[in-house]
């Protein structure tokens, strides 16, 4: 792998801000925080904090749909670090429930000029970030509805081109990297899904039928190609570049996923 001068590098925060207050995803509970040990009382400071796993910027690793799945301290630095690009769908003109293909990635790199590689980590900005209630980070406009539910996501043509791409992982600033209404999202509120198929036009039985359920999980972690969701931060500064990405969880051992700081290196001027 090619090695890079971090002296001559910014480092660029790509995660969301993670407290008492940050969602977790449907039907997954969110995170408890207290405190366990008082300066004034103990002469020192303790918190205990009780969350499940898919709250806040997160790694997915394979073992969360697959049973022998790769886990997170199984997943190598040299797999977490490295080039990428960072795509920007939201300038292509999607928005609410759209669904995004190949086409618009081969878009993207005509318009910009950048190639997607193979081995590449792709950022993909929707611009949904900017939904998320614990942004922290340039425009705001906190909408958890629109955040986790309404954000553009891929059908099964779109899986079969990143395989044939080779990319190495994803990362999004949405909270999935599948579209919401191919999810549990599509049960939990029956209400938008029937909007959903309202704005694409047919039924969502059509679109994802049971064997396409989660295809971003199920049809890629096999392959190894995992993802980074709910990532945002400052990612408007670095759209439609080529930068280096790393990825920091910590090293948990049997773990299917894992809170995790998502960072860009991007060369100083």
């Amino acid at each position: 792998m090619k090695s890079i001068d971090l002296s001559n590098m910014r480092v660029i925060d790509l995660s969301q801000n993670w407290d008492m207050h940050t969602p977790g995803f449907a039907t997954y509970d969110g995170p408890t925080i207290k405190w366990i040990k008082r300066v004034a009382f103990d002469k020192v400071g303790g918190q205990e904090i009780t969350s499940t796993l898919h709250v806040g910027t997160h790694l997915d690793a394979p073992l969360h749909f697959m049973t022998n799945g790769q886990d997170i301290g199984s997943i190598p630095l040299d797999k977490l670090v490295g080039p990428g690009v960072v795509v920007d769908l939201e300038s292509l003109g999607l928005g609410d429930y759209d669904i995004y293909t190949s086409a618009h990635f081969e878009a993207w790199e005509r318009k910009t000029g950048l190639r997607i590689e193979p081995g590449d980590i792709v950022v993909v900005h929707t611009g949904y970030h900017k939904y998320y209630p614990s942004n922290w980070y340039g425009e705001s406009q906190p909408d958890e509805t629109r955040y986790f539910i309404k954000h553009p996501g891929p059908t099964r043509e779109f899986v079969n081109w990143v395989l044939e791409r080779k990319i190495s992982w994803f990362a999004i600033d949405a909270g999935s990297m599948d579209h919401p209404m191919n999810t549990v999202i599509r049960k939990v509120r029956p209400d938008l899904a029937v909007k959903c198929a309202q704005k694409l036009g047919k039924p969502l039985e059509e679109i994802w039928p049971d064997d396409d359920l989660q295809l971003m999980h199920y049809d890629m972690f096999p392959h190894g190609v995992f993802h980074v969701e709910n990532a945002g931060g400052m990612i408007d500064e670095v759209l439609d570049q080529r930068v280096w990405i790393g990825c920091f969880p910590w090293k948990f051992n049997g773990g299917e996923a894992a809170f995790c700081r998502l960072v860009a290196f991007v060369e100083k001027g």
